[in-house]
């Protein structure tokens, strides 16, 4: 065994190599994977010592393991170099093969890099291939033997057991250790960062199941209705699921839900309303059918949910029963619109209805002209609406007057007058010396029974209202003068027979003025000219009593 060359060392080394890679095949994480690298070095290669430098993810090195010293290792162990003094120590050491040696003669140089070193001074060598403490030889690891391959460490070694340098048998089998340490080292790597998915893969699904879970418990014992639907598609809107307080509060099943989309539920004069409630953040407050056939009023709320990242998504509705709020709003609406004694439309009320009606642009009646009449525009026009503008957002770009003139008919012309918005204006007659005789109890129910008879008396859709005192109005569109001067018979008829009240009976009679509304004139203008017709008509009827004896 005097020279490197002969047989049998080349033997025993090749079956050291064997063993110490083999050993590299054994390691169960990445930290063991290193240092068996390192302990291969000095256990299998004839070296003292050794110290594993591994390439960080900012590009710099770090003595991740050490063989061969525990000093060295309490020194070294942690140490960072940077990338750029380790390219430079590469760069400039002699190759051998692809290792890098630095005689101690040209070390001096390296003495301030950062690199981690434990190098000492030494004597001279006494021959030439004799190692000096100050000799340095690397052995870099790559991902793979292709030109360029990324490097992934470099294996430090010192103190060859021969005291020699490594001979050409020695670089080899350093050479081949550093290509198969780099595979290990890369295998440990894969190893350990799928370890680090798979950890994350499951604390994700655990997170995923948790969320679910508590998804599913939000939306099943939620205190108000909730419901899953359809996105998209034919079954678009769509219910797939409801829970249990939706269902108690529309009174199905949940199975049965399944069977309708929301649009189905909703009440006919809602459904403009669901439809125009963004999908995202959309609200409405709506009416939805109960199993009875009755309605509730609840509250929608919107959100859009994902299946998964790229999945299908859904649409996520709360669903909040308002019947109590509700009422309460519409109770307090009606109290401010309706006369509190008789139930009727106020005064208020009243105006704002007629209002309605009126616009400040008069119209002459045409009969051969119905232009201006209709709310409806024709031809590509009517497409609009169908899509949910209304007429309001169609007069002002496109020029339509959206707006249902009211035109006050011909009183002089019985047979070409028309027909128009008839505002009666009646003032009932003997009232306040009932009010005075029998007090306010009997005038109350007096006038709570007239109100009764007027509405009895009059059509769907015409209005009865009262002005206040003993004053009310009535609104009946579409009639001609005859028909509005029969329409008040048939009124005062109604008022004239008697009203038991507490066992007594009174009477009361009515006197009314015909007034006609048209566009051009205000709601008060209207209602002063009923006002003074009718006073005309009092005053009348007062100087022919008999007459209005024989009426009453």
């Amino acid at each position: 065994m005097d020279t490197e060359s002969e047989p049998y060392v080349r033997l025993a080394t090749l079956r050291q190599l064997h063993q110490v890679v083999a050993d590299l095949n054994t390691a169960r994480s990445l930290a063991d994977a290193l240092q068996t690298v390192a302990d291969g070095v000095v256990r299998g290669l004839g070296y003292e010592l050794a110290a594993v430098n591994l390439v960080r993810p900012d590009g710099d090195l770090v003595v991740a393991a050490f063989a061969g010293s525990a000093a060295g290792e309490a020194l070294l162990s942690g140490r960072i170099g940077s990338r750029s003094s380790w390219d430079r120590r590469l760069a400039m050491g002699e190759q051998w093969g692809t290792l890098r040696f630095i005689p101690h003669t040209e070390g001096w140089v390296l003495i301030d890099d950062d690199v981690p070193q434990w190098h000492t001074e030494g004597p001279l060598p006494r021959f030439p291939d004799e190692w000096h403490p100050g000799d340095r030889l690397y052995a870099p690891m790559y991902a793979s033997q292709t030109v360029g391959s990324e490097l992934i460490g470099v294996i430090s070694v010192d103190r060859p057991t021969s005291g020699r340098h490594p001979g050409p048998w020695g670089c080899e089998a350093l050479q081949m250790y550093a290509f198969q340490s780099g595979i290990a080292i890369s295998n440990a790597r894969l190893r350990a960062n799928m370890q680090r998915a798979l950890v994350r893969l499951e604390r994700d699904q655990q997170a995923l199941r948790a969320s679910e879970e508590s998804f599913r418990q939000a939306f099943e014992y939620a205190p108000s209705g909730m419901a899953i639907a359809e996105m998209g598609g034919d079954q678009h809107g769509k219910l797939l699921r409801a829970n249990d307080a939706l269902c108690r509060l529309l009174g199905r099943q949940a199975s049965v839900m399944r069977r309708y989309s929301f649009s189905d539920l909703v009440h006919p004069e809602d459904v403009g309303l669901l439809l125009r409630t963004s999908a995202e953040g959309g609200r409405a407050e709506l009416r939805l059918a109960r199993r009875d056939g009755s309605y509730v009023w609840v509250s929608l709320r919107n959100s859009v949910v994902a299946d998964t990242a790229d999945g299908p998504r859904f649409l996520l509705t709360h669903v909040e029963d308002i019947e109590e709020r509700k009422s309460r709003e519409l109770q307090l609406a009606h109290r401010a619109s309706h006369d509190s004694l008789t139930g009727l439309p106020n005064s208020a009320e009243l105006r704002s209805r007629l209002s309605a009606r009126l616009c400040s642009h008069p119209q002459e009646r045409d009969p051969a002209d119905t232009s201006g009449l209709s709310a409806e525009p024709e031809g590509a026009d009517g497409f609009a609406f169908s899509y949910g503008y209304g007429p309001d957002e169609l007069a002002a770009p496109l020029g339509f007057d959206s707006h249902v003139h009211t035109v006050a008919p011909d009183e002089g012309d019985e047979e070409g007058a028309g027909k128009g918005l008839a505002v009666l204006f009646c003032d009932l007659d003997g009232f306040k010396s009932i009010n005075d005789r029998f007090g306010h109890h009997t005038g109350d129910a007096v006038l709570i029974e007239v109100a009764r008879r007027l509405t009895g008396a009059v059509r769907d859709g015409d209005t009865v209202a009262r002005l206040g005192g003993d004053e009310f109005v009535v609104l009946a569109d579409g009639l001609a003068p005859a028909d509005a001067a029969d329409l008040t018979v048939r009124l005062r008829n109604a008022i004239i027979p008697p009203i038991r009240v507490d066992g007594r009976a009174v009477r009361v009679g009515a006197s009314f003025g015909i007034g006609w509304a048209g566009c051009g004139m205000t709601a008060e203008e209207v209602l002063h000219s009923a006002d003074q017709r009718m006073y005309v008509e009092k005053r009348s009827r007062s100087t022919s009593r008999p007459n209005h004896r024989r009426a009453g």
